[in-house]
């Protein structure tokens, strides 16, 4: 494991917003969906692209709070242009769980 700084650290948006459009991402490589996240005012929507089609479907993903890192350059993936990056983990058959906070909290907060 490679250690960081905590300047390292504070360099990197974390941020919390809510999915408010959720497809299907045909042109993919694996299975994913192309999800439109906003994360506030002060931030606006930003799309992402998540490979999370085994544990959500699009419906339950409307209205769901996620982490994302808001701070990458935008990325292009196939047609589409990724403009944050959605965070979770791998379970043990490798399918992605989302990082969620457990309580509702504002949008755009930065994770402390």
């Amino acid at each position: 494991m490679t250690t960081i700084s905590w300047n390292d650290f504070t360099k990197v948006e974390l941020r919390v917003g809510c999915i408010v459009k959720a497809e299907l991402f045909p042109e993919a490589r694996k299975p994913a969906y192309k999800l439109l996240v906003d994360f506030g005012s002060e931030i606006g929507q930003r799309k992402s692209s998540a490979q999370v089609t085994d544990l959500y479907s699009t419906e339950e993903l409307i209205g769901k709070q996620v982490v994302a890192v808001i701070n990458f350059p935008p990325k292009q993936i196939g047609p589409f242009m990724s403009e944050c990056l959605i965070t979770g983990f791998h379970d043990e058959q490798g399918r992605v769980a989302l990082c969620v906070p457990d309580k509702a909290v504002p949008l755009g907060i930065k994770l402390c």
